[in-house]
C-alpha cells in the first residue's frame, strides 16, 4: 500500500509541445482517485508517467516516501490495466494471470494460489483454461484486472480500462470495479473521459483541460460547486446550460436579470459576492437542466421558452427549448410528474414558462471563466 505524491510534474516533447504543466497532486494511501477530461488532456499522459512509461521532464514523482523518477516500471510496485486489455493470446487465462510471477521466479504453489483468489475474486475461475479467444469483451477486461490482482501492487493504474466495452458491459463493469475495490484495498489511479465514471468510482475526481489540473475535489464538491466554466460544463449529463445575465448590485444584495426575470440571489451567495466586493457586472449564468422549474402558468419571474426538440428518455423527457436570445436551453422533466394531457402538449412549438430558485443558480465571470463565488 502506499500513497503516490505528484509535485510540479510536467511533460514536454520534443517538438517544445507541453502537454502536462505543472502538476500537483497528492493521493493518499487506499485512496481511489479519477482522472478525467476530454481526449488530449493530459490524462493518460500523467497516469504513464507514474507507471514509469513515459520520462517526466520535470518536477519530483514519489511512490510512498520513495522518489522514483527514475526507478524502471518493473521496480516501481505498480501494476497497469490497458485499454486494450494487452493479453497474450496464444496462452491460457490462467497462464495470462501467472505470467509475471513466473518471471519472478515464484513458487508454483504460491503462483496457484495468487491465480486462483484473483479468478475467484473476478469470477472467472470456470474460464481458467480458456485462451482470451474464447472470452468475450467483459471476461477479457476481468483478465487484465486479474493480471493486475495477482502481483498485489501498491498502487492499481487503470487506463480507461471500460471504453471498448458496449454500454451494458460498461455499468455492469463499473460495478464490479467498485466491488473489487472493497475487495482490493489499495490505491487506484483511474483514467477516463466519461464523466459517469468519475462520479460513480472516486473518491476524488481530477478535472483535466489542455494539460492543467480545473480542479479536484470529491464528486459531490466537483458538482455543486465546480470552479469554472470548463468544470461545470463537462460534469454533469446533460450539460449545464449557460446562459447570459446581468448581476445587480443593489447596496448589500445582489440579483441576476436575464430574460425578463430579476431573481434576488440567497443570503449566502450575497455574503460571498460582497466579501469579494463583486460589482455589478455582465456575468455567464449557469444552471443544470434537473434545477430547472417547467410551468405551464405564468407567473413571477417566470422565463416564457418554446420547445424545439421533446427526447423521451423513458423516466424523464430532455426538453430542449429557446427564449429571447437564447438558442438552446435543456431542462429534465420527470414523466411521473406529469398527466396524460401535460404530456401530449409537449410537442415543437408549444409554449412553458421555466423558472429556477438562486441557490441552484452558478455566476460566472464571462472574461476569466471562473465562478464569482466558489472560483
Amino acid at each position: 500500500m502506499a500513497s503516490v505524491t505528484l509535485e510540479h510534474i510536467k511533460k514536454t516533447y520534443e517538438n517544445n509541445v507541453t502537454v502536462v504543466h505543472d502538476f500537483n497532486l497528492e493521493i493518499k494511501d487506499k485512496e481511489f482517485v479519477v482522472f478525467v477530461g476530454p481526449s488530449g488532456c493530459g490524462k493518460s499522459t500523467t497516469l504513464r508517467m507514474v507507471a514509469g512509461l513515459e520520462d517526466i521532464t520535470g518536477g519530483t514523482l514519489r511512490i510512498g516516501d520513495r522518489v522514483v523518477n527514475d526507478v524502471e516500471p518493473k521496480d516501481r510496485d505498480i501494476a497497469m490495466v490497458f485499454q486494450n486489455y494487452a493479453l497474450y493470446p496464444h496462452i491460457t487465462v490462467y497462464e495470462n494471470l501467472a505470467f509475471s510471477l513466473r518471471l519472478r521466479k515464484m513458487d508454483n504453489e504460491e503462483i496457484h494460489r495468487r491465480v486462483c483468489q484473483a479468478a475467484e475474486i473476478l469470477g472467472i475461475t470456470e474460464y481458467l483454461g480458456r485462451k482470451p479467444k474464447a472470452l468475450s469483451g467483459g471476461q477479457r477486461q476481468r483478465v487484465a484486472i486479474g493480471r493486475a490482482i495477482v502481483r498485489n501492487p501498491a498502487v492499481f493504474l487503470m487506463d480507461e480500462p471500460l471504453s471498448n466495452l458496449d454500454a451494458k458491459l460498461r455499468n455492469q463493469m463499473r460495478a464490479e470495479i467498485i466491488l473489487l475495490r472493497k475487495r482490493v484495498d489499495t490505491t487506484f489511479i483511474y483514467v477516463t473521459h466519461d464523466q459517469t465514471e468519475a462520479m460513480t468510482l472516486g473518491d476524488r475526481i481530477v478535472v483535466m483541460k489542455d494539460g492543467y489540473i480545473m480542479q479536484v475535489g470529491t464528486p459531490q464538491e466537483v458538482f455543486d460547486t465546480p470552479k469554472n466554466l470548463f468544470v461545470a460544463g463537462f460534469i454533469g449529463s446533460p450539460q449545464m446550460n449557460f446562459l447570459k445575465a446581468r448581476l445587480e448590485r443593489e447596496g448589500k444584495g445582489y440579483r441576476v436579470n436575464l430574460l425578463g426575470a430579476s431573481i434576488p440571489l440567497s443570503e449566502s451567495q450575497n455574503s460571498a459576492l460582497a466579501e469579494k466586493n463583486t460589482p455589478s457586472m455582465d456575468i455567464t449564468l449557469g444552471v443544470r437542466p434537473e434545477h430547472t422549474t417547467v410551468l405551464f402558468d405564468s407567473t413571477e419571474n417566470a422565463i416564457p421558452c418554446t420547445i424545439n426538440v421533446n427526447e423521451m428518455m423513458g423516466s424523464e423527457l430532455h426538453l430542449h427549448l429557446s427564449s429571447a436570445n437564447q438558442d438552446s436551453i435543456i431542462v429534465r422533466l420527470p414523466t411521473v410528474d406529469l398527466t396524460g394531457e401535460q404530456r401530449s402538449g409537449l410537442t415543437y412549438g408549444s409554449k412553458l414558462y421555466i423558472t429556477f430558485p438562486a441557490k441552484v443558480m452558478h455566476l460566472f465571470d464571462p472574461e476569466t471563466e471562473k465562478n464569482l463565488i466558489w472560483g
